[in-house]
Formats: C-alpha cells, sequence, structure tokens
C-alpha cells in the first residue's frame, strides 16, 4: 500500500468506500437507550451468579472495593498460567457497579447505543444519564488503579440524588 500516494482511495474504479462515503451519515447526538434484550438478561445472570459465587455483595461499597483491589493486585502478582481471564474479571465488577447503581439510584440497566457503539449501560431516569461500567472498570483495570471503586461509586449516587 502506498501510504503517501497522492491518489485517494476514492478515486479509484470501483471502489466501493467512493460509495459509502458520498452516504449521508447521521451522528448519534444523543445517547439512544433501550431495553435489554434476552441476551444482555442471560449476561447478567451468569455475572451476578459470579458475584454471588466469589462472596460479593454489590451493597458494601468497602468490600466491593477490596474485592476489586485484591483482584487487581491477584492478577498482577500471578503468573501467565495462574492468572484469572481479566475479561471475567472486567466483567464481574462491571455488572457489580451496574447492580449497586441500579439498586441505589433511578438508572436501569440498558443497551445504549451512541457515537462510540453499544454498550450494556445502566441509564435512564426523566434525562439521559448513562453510565457504562464496563468503561469505567476497563480504564482502571489497564493502568492497575486501586482504591477508586468506593469514592466513584458514592458519588454517583449522590449525583443521581440530586436530581
Amino acid at each position: 500500500m502506498a501510504w503517501f500516494s497522492r491518489k485517494e482511495r476514492s478515486d479509484e474504479v470501483g471502489d466501493p468506500a467512493s460509495e459509502v462515503e458520498d452516504a449521508p451519515v447521521e451522528p448519534i447526538l444523543r445517547p439512544r437507550i433501550e431495553r435489554l434484550g434476552v441476551e444482555e438478561q442471560q449476561r447478567l445472570a451468569r455475572g451476578r451468579t459470579a458475584l454471588e459465587g466469589a462472596g460479593i455483595d454489590v451493597d458494601d461499597l468497602t468490600a466491593l472495593g477490596a474485592a476489586y483491589d485484591a483482584a487487581v493486585a491477584a492478577y498482577q502478582s500471578g503468573g501467565k498460567s495462574e492468572r484469572e481471564d481479566e475479561r471475567e474479571i472486567v466483567e464481574r465488577f462491571s455488572i457489580a457497579i451496574g447492580d449497586h447503581l441500579h439498586r441505589n439510584t433511578d438508572l436501569s440497566w440498558s443497551r445504549v447505543t451512541d457515537a462510540f457503539g453499544t454498550d450494556l449501560a445502566v441509564a435512564g431516569g426523566k434525562d439521559e444519564f448513562v453510565v457504562v461500567p464496563g468503561n469505567l472498570v476497563a480504564a482502571r483495570w489497564m493502568n492497575a488503579e486501586t482504591g477508586w471503586l468506593p469514592g466513584v461509586l458514592a458519588h454517583l449516587v449522590r449525583v443521581r440524588a440530586e436530581r
């Protein structure tokens, strides 16, 4: 591929990209909040079962934060063959966060589509407030950040209580 070519890809004869470029694109400016489908409900059920099995209480922020911090420490200190799949850890704590917010605010589990794609989220109330728990966890997981969970969740609960 000629990275520095002056010829545009869309100038090529029969290039399907030129047809796509001409099509009008409407950006999603507001999140589209939809009810969960069967697949998302099953995903939440599997996550809740994993949380129960790990003895994680989503209503106890201190314990929830300690469990997350312990999971980070265990993952960081374990060898490759000893580590739990990090996607499962992120999923488990994402569901814990969403369930905590669902139980303690006016937010409900939803499928949310915005300019960045479609995610499992807690959203709603009378406004378009959306929290994507997977993003909260994944961003901090990548940096092995600990100590954040109780404060962030308490803040979100306060924000929703003020609405």
